[in-house]
């Protein structure tokens, strides 16, 4: 029993959301009765770190750890003309120093060129008279064109230009800077490359600066929505992120389908063995949080307290499934 003890990897991975924040009682309660004591929230107000502090010690009153946030940053940095994008790399580092003096450890971002493409498609019938939100790109309603296009060459040097400015100060302030991937990942919104809709593309993306500060949102749907087996070939793609480190945080997202073509499920209906999944995360030696996202849409839950609720129990038992494996 002992050797088998110091031969088993730990469980490191830390069930979390970040859904509802922690503006209310109510919602830390919900969080606390259902075992998710690592969450991402903003502070509610005005983005200030004694703001942040306070938001953060009313969650530590529940128990509840408040790891990250998304960046609050209006318009698209990659399309601003070069006095606005400069205005806004700048903000976007002062974001970065007064979310670490707050105690943030991480900051979500996103770089896709729309705004999440919603509504999406006509969604799925599913079980209990749930609705499965589905993208088809064959019956989308795609932005239009800008007018003038952008070349793949100058959306990376773009992101290039981006990074070697922000990350830096996210690694004085030891602070994680997680991209999301565009979702869905069409490959061209309104005439613009979405360089970073493809595996590859996620792959250079983490390579163009060497640092632990640097990695993804790892939305497992959405990286899923970019393959043609998903079932087969995310566990590898879960294992090559994850033994170079850069996943910082983690959607766990179930999907029916294939790339422009799927709908979003309850978390054990879809294609992928999610079982299988997290023992991946675990084995790369993963430690942040793996967190519900997108659940199925019903009129009775209106907030998707239920469909959440559902999740967080379906990780937890994963997690203890897990716990004890070699």
């Amino acid at each position: 029993m002992l050797e088998n003890s110091k031969t088993r990897k730990p469980l490191l991975m830390k069930l979390g959301c970040q859904r509802y924040g922690a503006g209310s009682d109510n919602i830390l309660q919900f969080y606390e009765r259902h075992g998710v004591l690592h969450i991402a929230s903003g502070p509610g107000g005005s983005w200030t770190a004694e703001n942040i502090r306070e938001m953060r010690k009313r969650a530590e009153s529940y128990g509840i750890n408040v790891l990250a946030t998304h960046i609050p940053l209006s318009g698209n940095v990659l399309l601003a003309d070069n006095e606005q994008r400069d205005r806004s790399i700048k903000e976007i580092c002062d974001i970065i120093r007064i979310g670490a003096d707050g105690g943030y450890s991480m900051l979500f971002y996103n770089l896709g060129v729309h705004s999440w493409i919603s509504p999406r498609t006509e969604s799925t019938p599913g079980r209990g008279g749930v609705s499965y939100s589905t993208w088809n790109i064959a019956e989308a309603n795609l932005p239009q064109e800008r007018g003038e296009a952008i070349s793949e060459k100058a959306m990376w040097d773009k992101i290039t230009y981006l990074l070697e400015k922000v990350v830096p100060v996210a690694e004085k302030c030891k602070v994680a800077l997680a991209c999301h991937p565009p979702d869905p990942p069409v490959p061209l919104s309104k005439g613009i490359p979405q360089v970073l809709a493809t595996v590859d593309g996620l792959k250079k993306f983490v390579g163009i600066i060497d640092s632990d500060y640097h990695g993804l949102h790892f939305c497992q749907g959405t990286l899923c929505e970019m393959l043609q087996e998903p079932g087969k070939e995310i566990y590898d793609i879960i294992r090559w992120f994850g033994e170079r480190k850069k996943i910082i945080n983690v959607h766990f997202r179930n999907i029916r389908g294939k790339r422009n073509n799927f709908c979003e499920t309850y978390p054990d209906e879809g294609d992928i063995d999610m079982l299988k999944a997290l023992r991946v995360y675990k084995d790369v030696g993963y430690s942040g949080m793996i967190m519900p996202d997108h659940l199925p849409n019903h009129p009775d839950d209106p907030q998707q307290h239920e469909g959440f609720a559902f999740a967080y129990g379906y990780i937890r038992a994963l997690m203890q499934a897990i716990s004890s494996e070699e």
